[in-house]
């Protein structure tokens, strides 16, 4: 009974605290501004499926693809177990699956710890990749401090929770006589022998509680990590763009502004609110859409993007993941500002500190270089590259229409392009 109020306990706190850390990534995403997502359903659904739950674009680099998809196949078939986990931890029971599934029970735990020693195997491999072998886009500028140690701490997280799972089953088994017959553990078992029933019960208990507290770190260390792409993959790609790649969104206020020049027909309110001078682009993240937001907070910093990047491989500054590293980055820092509620980060302190009303004398241009944005040649191979749907180039290009359009400045060898196309009608001859 003492074990089973304290599973209650624990697990509310960590679920209730995981909660209110899921719903400030999505307060953080809904910074971003309304954006209308339609396009064929069908294909929505398939991006979902081939692409987070086939992770179908991963393949295309095949070798860390077999490896990511034993860790992804071993988290999928884990959560069975979990569920007994919280049903026995819940309940006061022991193997609450085992009476009904019979034999097919001892085959899916088998399965599942098949499994886990390929994920283990992967985990290892993973972190030799990382910290020996040292593959160079694991080791870009933004990859320093805090991203490098994030992704080994997971891998560390993933170690202690295989350990876990065959510490329980083992010791398990032996303390019923290996009537299990678990494909794994049942070699692993031996290591007890000889040990006394007490030891072997708080073995196996030591297992038990390490597995269902590694997973509930797990699941709270999730929204300050890059390893968020779990859970967000899957809407990300079904919100994904489903246009052809390159082609760019136009901006109704320009399009509408030419048409009527032109007398090519523009709409109604083509003029409506020119007397100020509109906003075009954006400069912050509440200029942004919250895709472009979801898109930053999905990256799964595993830096494709960047290797394929014809400016950075050329060595200029630009590095796509860094955009939406710093995207992310610039949106908790807005976020956790809004919610102290503090007026001096309000425009009109007269109103509701928000979105709409906020600032503190920051943008992204604080984050993201004017060099890093002038460097992209819209070619999107990062968009092509990223194993998620994110496409790194929208954002991009707002921070350049803001910086051209909005502000009427840019870098020096742009100007007779841009002069030549506004007195000329083409870039130049």
């Amino acid at each position: 009974m003492i074990q089973q109020i304290l599973f209650v306990l624990v697990a509310a706190f960590a679920l209730g605290y995981a909660w209110l850390n899921f719903m400030r990534v999505r307060r953080n995403i809904l910074l971003g501004q309304d954006e209308q997502i339609g396009g064929n359903t069908g294909q929505r659904w398939r991006n979902v499926l081939l692409v987070a739950f086939g992770q179908r674009k991963m393949f295309k680099r095949w070798i860390p693809a077999v490896f990511h998809f034993f860790i992804y196949a071993a988290f999928l078939l884990t959560q069975i177990e979990l569920i007994e986990i919280f049903i026995d931890g819940a309940a006061g029971r022991h193997r609450f699956f085992r009476p009904a599934l019979g034999g097919f029970y001892t085959f899916l735990i088998s399965f599942i710890e098949v499994l886990s020693v390929l994920a283990l195997a992967a985990t290892i491999i993973f972190l030799i990749r990382r910290n020996v072998l040292r593959i160079a886009r694991f080791h870009k500028p933004e990859m320093k401090g805090w991203p490098f140690k994030d992704a080994n701490i997971i891998l560390y997280l993933e170690f202690a929770l295989i350990i876990c799972i065959f510490t329980m089953n083992s010791a398990d088994m032996a303390l019923h006589d290996n009537e299990y017959g678990f494909a794994i553990s049942r070699f692993l078992s031996p290591v007890w022998s000889g040990a006394s029933e007490t030891t072997l019960h708080a073995a196996e208990r030591f297992g038990w509680w390490g597995h269902i507290l590694v997973v509930f770190a797990f699941l709270n260390y999730l929204p300050f990590s890059k390893h968020l792409h779990i859970v967000l993959a899957f809407p990300n790609t079904w919100y994904a763009d489903l246009k052809p790649r390159g082609e760019m969104e136009n901006m109704p206020a320009i399009m509408n502004e030419v048409k009527s020049m032109m007398g090519l027909g523009a709409t109604e309110d083509a003029g409506a609110g020119m007397d100020e001078i509109p906003e075009f682009g954006a400069n912050d993240v509440t200029g942004l859409s919250w895709k472009n937001l979801l898109d930053a907070y999905s990256c799964t910093e595993c830096g494709r993007c960047t290797s394929v990047c014809p400016a950075n491989l050329t060595g200029k500054k630009l590095s796509p993941r860094k955009v939406l590293m710093d995207i992310r980055d610039r949106a908790e820092e807005v976020g956790r500002n809004i919610a102290t509620g503090d007026k001096s980060f309000a425009k009109d302190p007269e109103k509701p500190l928000g979105r709409d009303n906020y600032q503190d004398g920051k943008s992204l241009f604080d984050y993201i270089t004017r060099e890093e944005i002038h460097a992209c040649t819209t070619c999107n191979a990062c968009v092509e590259a990223c194993p998620v749907l994110i496409n790194p180039l929208d954002p991009i290009l707002k921070l350049r229409r803001y910086e051209i359009l909005t502000e009427s400045a840019g870098p020096a060898d742009w100007l007779p392009m841009l002069t030549a196309s506004k007195t000329e009608g083409q870039p130049g001859r």
